[in-house]
């Protein structure tokens, strides 16, 4: 018996590990998030109680609900156009408003106004080109209105400028508590980066050992980066809103600049790695002859992709993405002298397409990045080099 029961509890543990891993994963996971968010829940609640504060205090508001909600519209968990959400916003209060006030003060209150008053706010916010922002707190607006206040209370104005309190009080908190636009940024390269370069690597493998099912893999991981791509367009559109409405972020301005010019080069990068991808697929199961030199070449460009980011970002690391780059070209040019079939072709087309669009995001122009992608081999050869 006691050798029957230690045996059922060393199973139920060896079952057991993997979920407390996983639970222990997803907590540490949690965590970094909490700690990534922890500025921007501090501007949401600063901003929410200064703004209730201003409303009561200042102008003597009974219950300014609008302020607070305002801030925290506009701040939340996101930090991308914050003043084009603060516009936004302060139109859909006044549409809701404005709208559920005359009908609560023509017919008061009830359940057909208020669908008559959301209906109308909507309407009236989407006339207006507004986003889904606008639309949203232009319902939200009337409905507050409709179901809180007595036809008597209508048409005061009050929470109108407590909307503007809290838009403004959430714009000056993103201006004095600011998220660094840096740190925003590379949240969103780094991972996106080590993905990119990691397809490409992937892809040289199932080149280099004819595994068609390893390349449709890497062609599979290559489609999913396209979020990735959406958000690291919105982290610096985020960095740049910052930069612009902080002045103590202001002198990340440069080094933004630098992040904001790659954006594009790196999504037509991770483009050309589908196409290569599926090169590859093509290229194993028609069994054409990928030579070693292109293979080479592939990995290369993937050395380039992880160097990248660090040559973004430290003057010291000049020249680490643009040798391994140039590399990937003059093999992939190479490569063309032993094998001239189709899916060499375009494994060719697309390293060298990827190293002129890296070199693009290194701040050359599209003319130098091509013309030095096609002196690649003579540029690596020349003797100021060894």
């Amino acid at each position: 018996m006691p050798g029957w029961f230690h045996w059922r509890l060393l199973r139920t543990l060896l079952r057991t590990r993997p979920s407390v891993s996983r639970a222990t994963t997803a907590a540490r996971s949690r965590s970094a998030a909490l700690r990534v968010a922890a500025v921007r829940i501090a501007q949401a609640a600063l901003a929410a109680g200064v703004a209730w504060l201003i409303a009561t205090e200042l102008l003597g508001h009974r219950e300014p609900f609008f302020a607070p909600i305002a801030a925290i519209l506009i701040l939340g968990l996101t930090v991308e156009r914050r003043g084009r959400r603060a516009a936004e916003l302060a139109l859909g209060v006044a549409i809701g408003i404005g709208i559920a006030d005359l009908i609560v003060l023509a017919t008061g209150t009830g359940a057909w106004q208020l669908m008559l008053v959301v209906g109308l706010a909507m309407a009236a916010a989407v006339l207006a080109g507004g986003g889904v922002l606008l639309v949203n707190q232009a319902a939200v607006s009337a409905v507050l209105v409709a179901t809180l206040q007595t036809p008597e209370d209508a048409m005061s104005g009050a929470r109108f400028v407590d909307a503007f309190v809290g838009a403004g009080t959430a714009l000056a908190a993103n201006a004095l508590l600011p998220a660094d636009p840096i740190r925003l940024v590379r949240r969103e390269l780094d991972p996106l980066l080590h993905r990119l370069s990691g397809v490409l690597v992937e892809v040289a493998d199932a080149l280099e050992h004819g595994d068609a099912d390893a390349a449709r893999k890497a062609l599979d991981q290559a489609r999913a980066l396209d979020p990735a791509v959406r958000e690291l367009g919105a982290a610096i559109g985020a960095g740049v809103e910052t930069v612009r409405l902080a002045p103590s972020r202001r002198r990340s301005r440069t080094r933004l600049a630098r992040f904001a010019g790659a954006a594009e080069p790196i999504d037509l990068a991770v483009r050309n790695a589908r196409v290569l991808a599926r090169a590859a697929v093509r290229a194993i199961e028609l069994r054409d002859n990928v030579p070693p030199i292109a293979i080479e070449a592939v990995r290369d460009l993937a050395a380039a992709v992880r160097a990248l980011d660090r040559e973004l970002t430290e003057p010291e690391a000049a020249g680490s993405a643009v040798e391994p780059a140039l590399r990937a070209a003059a093999g992939a040019t190479a490569a063309l002298e032993e094998t001239a079939n189709m899916s060499v072709n375009v494994i060719v087309g697309q390293v060298r397409s990827s190293a002129t669009d890296l070199l693009t995001g290194l701040g050359l122009s599209r003319e130098d990045a091509i013309a030095r992608v096609r002196a690649a081999r003579e540029e690596l050869a020349s003797p100021s080099r060894s």
